[in-house]
């Protein structure tokens, strides 16, 4: 099987995953805030914490991994096209804020699973899951469009790499890909 083919695979799959994860994680975490249900409530943030350990964090690792990959044994390139380069400046931020914030996701799933609860004293870090899960899915989409669209325009890099190739006869930056 062709390297290149397999690499985009294995991205295609796991950003696309990615994407269903936050997306659930997103839907677990509205209906923990939301619910008057205490029983619910646990349900949703004990979910959420399987979801991101197992799911979400695994998936986000390998969407950054087989898109740097992938980026390198094509002619993309890593720093050749501005779309590409936009993708893996959104991609590890938010890889590393995911990791960050692992934790406070299993402390509230701690918190909420304990035998005496009290929804008050979470709201805050409640409410913050939503719109971290919120900012990562758009950042998610963004990547997504950036893929799928690929707007024209070569880095610095990507110019002199291709008057190189050329033979020092260069092309227009704008050049349809």
């Amino acid at each position: 099987m062709n390297l290149r083919k397999l690499t985009l695979t294995l991205h295609v799959v796991a950003s696309v995953g990615w994407i269903g994860a936050v997306a659930s994680f997103l839907a677990l975490a509205v209906t923990g805030f939301v619910s008057p249900e205490i029983e619910l409530v646990r349900a949703s943030y004990i979910a959420m914490d399987l979801t991101y350990r197992w799911v979400v964090i695994p998936l986000g690792l390998a969407s950054l991994v087989s898109g740097l990959v992938s980026s390198l044994i094509t002619e993309w390139g890593l720093f050749r096209y501005y779309w590409v380069l936009v993708k893996i400046l959104m991609t590890i931020p938010a890889v590393v804020l995911m990791l960050v914030h692992m934790q406070q996701v299993g402390y509230l799933a701690g918190t909420v699973a304990a035998a005496v609860f009290s929804s008050a004293e979470t709201t805050g870090l409640r409410a913050q899951l939503i719109a971290y899960a919120c900012a990562a899915w758009l950042v998610l989409l963004a990547a997504t469009v950036l893929s799928m669209y690929k707007p024209r325009g070569r880095t610095p890099f990507g110019g002199r790499r291709l008057q190189q190739r050329n033979g020092g006869e260069g092309l227009p930056a704008q050049q349809a890909i």
